[in-house]
C-alpha cells in the first residue's frame, strides 16, 4: 500500500499531462566570473532556467551568448571594445528577467581552474609570469582548489580572493603550504570585506602551493568546506608591483608632482601619476585639500582631509577645527575600504574633553560617519581611535570634514516590473531628501517604448514613498526590455537629474551573524526591466 501512495502521484500526473506554468529565469551566478574581452569561452549560469533556451542581457553592447544544449550553457564572445570592469548580465525569457549579476571583464587573460587540484601532491601549475587571475568553483562538498607557483628567496607574493563580492555561497580561505603541506600562511578575512589576503615572502627558493577553501556562507552548523555550483571564485597571484596605497591616501584631482606610494615589490616608493603600479584597493580622487598627521595640535580647515596612523596600541589622534553656531559638519573615515586593518571610531570633543557625538560603523558598513551640527561658537576636536584599541603601521585611515551637501537618493525595492496589454502596473520608489535639500522634485521613466506610458508624479516636500503607475496600451505586443526611472527638477530655471537604483545589497543581521552581502562588485543599478505580455487566452 505504502509503495502505491508513493507512485500514485505520478501517475496522476502522467495521466493528467500537468505542466507548470513558464516562468521568469532565475540567474544567481556567473563561471567564469572573469573574461578577456576580446575573447570567446564557455560560461555557465547557475540558477533555473525553463524553458531552455533564454535569453542573455549585458548592460553595454558587445556580449554575444550563444545557447547550448546544455540548460545554463553559453558560449560567449566578448569584443574587444567592451570596457573593462564589472557589467551587469540578466537572463531574460518572454516570463520577465532575472535579477542583474556582475561579471568581470578585463583586458588581462584569464585562467580557468582545472580539476582535479584537491591535493598539493598535484596542483594545477601556473604558468611562469607576475601576474595571474583564476577563476574558479568549489563545485563539490570538501572542495580544496591548489595551485603551485615557483617563488625565489625572498620574493613576495600578493594572493586575493574575490568570492564575497561575487555573492558567492561560501566563505574563503587561503592558505599557502610548502611542497610536503606544511602550512606556512593562511587568512580567512582581508581588511575591507571577508575575502582573504595573503602577503607571503618565500624564506627560500622553491614550488609552493596556494589552496582556496571555505565554510558555507551565510554560516551554518556544519563544518565541512562548502562547495556547489554558487562556490563561484576569483584568486589573483601577483609577484610583481603592487600597490596598496598611497600617501596621502587619496590621489590629487590635478597632478602636482611625483605620489609616494606604499605597497609590496615596488622600485622605490614615489612615482609620477602616469606611471603609478596598479592598486590593490582603489585608491580615491580627491579635489580637497589633503594633510598628512602631524604632530598635536594640528588644526583642520573645513572642508580638507587628513590622513592618519594609529602607530601604538591605545592610541587616539586628536585635530582641532572650528565651527559656529548651528553649522553642520560632515565627517567621515575611510579605513578598511583603503586596505587598512583598522575598526575606526570617530568622535567630536569639546573643549574639556567631553564627547559630543560619536559613530564606530555608519549604515550597515565598516567606516563611521558622523553629521553634527555645532551646539555653539568655538573650537571642537575630531578624535581618532581604533575600537580594539589595536594599533601599527597597517592601521591607517583617511578622516574628511566637509559641509554636507544638499541632495537625493532614490530606490525602488523590485528590479523588474510586468503588466498585461491593456493593463497597468504600480511601482513603489523611495525618495530621501538629505541635508536640507528643498528643490520641488517629478519622478518620470524614460526608454519606454511605444504604446507603454507613465504620467510624471510630484515629489512630496519632505520626501517619502512616490507611486508611479505604468499604463500599456491593448494594442502593445509582447515588450522584454531594458528602462529608467528618474527624478528631475521641476523648477525649469534650473537642470538636475538622479536616476532611481535598484540595491543589490543586503546589511540585515541575524544574531551578530551576516546574512547579507555589504560590498558586491556593483552594489546598485539604475537599468530596470519591464516585461508587457499579452494576456491569457480564456480558458476552454
Amino acid at each position: 500500500m505504502r509503495a502505491f501512495l508513493l507512485c500514485l502521484p505520478g501517475l496522476i500526473l502522467g495521466t493528467a499531462r500537468v505542466s507548470l506554468p513558464a516562468a521568469e529565469p532565475v540567474l544567481t551566478h556567473v563561471h567564469p566570473a572573469g573574461v578577456q574581452a576580446g575573447s570567446s569561452t564557455m560560461v555557465t549560469l547557475v540558477g533555473k532556467f525553463d524553458p531552455w533556451p533564454c535569453q542573455v542581457h549585458a548592460d553595454v553592447p558587445g556580449f554575444s551568448f550563444t545557447a547550448r544544449k546544455e540548460a545554463g550553457t553559453f558560449d560567449l564572445t566578448v569584443d574587444p571594445a567592451v570596457p573593462p570592469g564589472p557589467h551587469l548580465l540578466r537572463a531574460v525569457n518572454p516570463e520577465g528577467a532575472s535579477t542583474p549579476v556582475a561579471i568581470m571583464i578585463t583586458q588581462e587573460p584569464q585562467i580557468l581552474e582545472a580539476e582535479a587540484n584537491d591535493d598539493f601532491h598535484a596542483p594545477q601549475v601556473m604558468e611562469t609570469g607576475t601576474t595571474a587571475t583564476v577563476n574558479g568553483c568549489l563545485a563539490q562538498s570538501d572542495d580544496v582548489d591548489s595551485f603551485a607557483v615557483n617563488l625565489t628567496k625572498g620574493r613576495t607574493l600578493v594572493a586575493w580572493v574575490e568570492a564575497y563580492v561575487l555573492a558567492a555561497g561560501f566563505d574563503a580561505m587561503l592558505r599557502i603550504t610548502d611542497a610536503n603541506g606544511v602550512t606556512l600562511a593562511f587568512n580567512h578575512d582581508g581588511p575591507s570585506c571577508m575575502d582573504p589576503l595573503l602577503i607571503f615572502t618565500a624564506p627560500a627558493d622553491g614550488k609552493y602551493v596556494v589552496q582556496t577553501m571555505g565554510h558555507k556562507y551565510p554560516a551554518a552548523t556544519d563544518i565541512r568546506f562548502q562547495g556547489g555550483q554558487d562556490c563561484v571564485y576569483r584568486l589573483h597571484l601577483t609577484i610583481g608591483p603592487l600597490a596598496r596605497h598611497a600617501w596621502p591616501l587619496a590621489l590629487p584631482a590635478q597632478h602636482t608632482g611625483p605620489i609616494t606610494v606604499e605597497g609590496w615589490n615596488l622600485a622605490g616608493h614615489q612615482f609620477e601619476k602616469e606611471q603609478l603600479p596598479p592598486f590593490l584597493f582603489p585608491a580615491p580622487v580627491s579635489a580637497l585639500s589633503e594633510v598628512t598627521e602631524s604632530a598635536p595640535p594640528m588644526t583642520l580647515a573645513i572642508p580638507s582631509a587628513v590622513s592618519g596612523r594609529i602607530a601604538a596600541r591605545g592610541e587616539m589622534d586628536q585635530y582641532l577645527f572650528s565651527a559656529k553656531k548651528g553649522e553642520t559638519i560632515d565627517l567621515s573615515l575611510s579605513g578598511p575600504d583603503l586596505g587598512s586593518e583598522m575598526d575606526a571610531k570617530v568622535r567630536v570633543l569639546n573643549q574639556q574633553g567631553g564627547e559630543l557625538a560619536a559613530n564606530d560603523d555608519a549604515n550597515g558598513s565598516t567606516e563611521p560617519h558622523l553629521l553634527w551640527t555645532a551646539p555653539e561658537d568655538g573650537t571642537f576636536t575630531a578624535a581618532v581611535s581604533e575600537v580594539t584599541q589595536q594599533g601599527g603601521p597597517d592601521y591607517y585611515y583617511r578622516l574628511c570634514l566637509t559641509n554636507p551637501v544638499p541632495g537625493v537618493k532614490a530606490t525602488v525595492t523590485g528590479h523588474a516590473f510586468k503588466l498585461e496589454s491593456g493593463g497597468s502596473t504600480d511601482i513603489k520608489i523611495s525618495v530621501v531628501l538629505e541635508n536640507g535639500f528643498a528643490a520641488p522634485l517629478a519622478l518620470g521613466a524614460s526608454q519606454l517604448p511605444a504604446g507603454i506610458s507613465a504620467a510624471e508624479v510630484q515629489v512630496p516636500e519632505k520626501g517619502g514613498e512616490v507611486t508611479l503607475v505604468l499604463k500599456a496600451e491593448k494594442t502593445v505586443g509582447p515588450v522584454s526590455q531594458p528602462f529608467q526611472l528618474t527624478l528631475t527638477l521641476t523648477d525649469k530655471a534650473n537642470s538636475a537629474s538622479w536616476p532611481v537604483t535598484y540595491r543589490m545589497i543586503s546589511t540585515a543581521e541575524n544574531n551578530g551573524v551576516p546574512q547579507g552581502y555589504r560590498k558586491l562588485l556593483i552594489n546598485e543599478t539604475a537599468s530596470l526591466w519591464l516585461t508587457v505580455r499579452s494576456p491569457a487566452p480564456p480558458a476552454p
